[in-house]
């Protein structure tokens, strides 16, 4: 591969310090499917990376893709530095792991390895390419997309985990329409309600977010479940599940998005939820509510 052609490569992948990591594996690529090439940075406190960390179970990718945990605090200062750090052994924090490529003390390393002038925050998830030596991606939506499929070239072609598709071409443009408004009004809602600065900003986005789950509650409903489109279980539920089952454990009260829960108030989306986290296999396992409630504790 020449020089100019992999440099434009890797402007796609990643523009400059202030951009994010936007590659995808795909055969034929600077980023093909092989097995333990890639290797996963996560928070299990952090409903985007527990995204990624639900694909990589769902479609059975765990020994295809090692991870590494970083704890769920200090969370650093409001810039973010010096952001998510790794214990000093696996021991330290249950669940916390080293830093399993690097051994390095902090996540922003990691990063500074990829770009050593990066400027943008030190988020997890983060998918790493040991061959390359650089961050793949680090957006959990675009992971979400693609990585149901990136490994299809490597795994068994049989068995529940081969044949899951959880963007199926007949309902993605119901997918779509969803995603947009779930994202802006739930995933992301709680948090400009939870950091609104003002009153009238906390005001109207604690009532987005209830509009949001009012509208869950009825499109589930009107599907006649389990999931949120009926029968087949697409990433619109691993979008909700990341958010909900965190919602009456940290949201209503660390956040004040406390015009109810989803226990006493949304008696279908309750149902979903018990229904994803007991009975489909992945969802209660990369559930850490130790993480979780201990990330916005301290």
């Amino acid at each position: 591969m020449g020089e100019a052609h992999h440099a434009a490569i890797m402007a796609d992948v990643h523009a400059g310090p202030d951009d994010s990591w936007h590659g995808v594996i795909q055969s034929g690529t600077q980023f093909p499917p092989e097995p333990g090439r890639y290797h996963l940075y996560v928070g299990l406190f952090c409903p985007f990376a527990h995204r990624v960390l639900l694909v990589r179970s769902l479609r059975r990718l765990e020994s295809l893709i090692d991870v590494s945990v970083v704890m769920p605090y200090p969370k650093g200062d409001d810039r973010g530095w010096p952001g998510w750090r790794f214990p000093a052994s696996n021991d330290v924090y249950s669940g916390a792991t080293v830093d399993k490529l690097f051994a390095s003390d902090y996540l922003h390393k990691v990063y500074f390895k990829a770009d050593p002038e990066y400027k943008g925050r030190y988020s997890v998830p983060v998918l790493w390419d040991t061959k390359e030596g650089t961050i793949v991606n680090n957006e959990s939506a675009e992971l979400l997309r693609w990585l149901p499929t990136a490994f299809d070239d490597v795994l068994p072609r049989e068995g529940s985990a081969s044949e899951l598709d959880l963007y199926p071409t007949h309902l993605r443009s119901d997918i779509d329409a969803i995603t947009k408004w779930m994202q802006r009004d739930l995933n992301s809602g709680v948090y400009k309600a939870g950091f609104a600065e003002t009153q009238e900003a906390y005001d109207k986005g604690v009532v987005i977010v209830f509009s949001a789950l009012n509208h869950l509650e009825s499109l589930i409903h009107r599907n006649g479940g389990p999931y949120i489109l009926g029968k087949q279980l697409t990433e619109l539920d691993i979008r909700a599940y990341t958010t909900i089952i965190r919602f009456d454990v940290i949201y209503v009260q660390h956040f004040k998005c406390n015009l109810g829960t989803v226990r006493a108030n949304y008696p279908v989306i309750h149902e979903w939820l018990k229904n994803l986290y007991w009975n489909v296999k992945g969802f209660k396992e990369t559930t850490d509510f130790k993480h979780i409630k201990e990330n916005v504790s301290q």
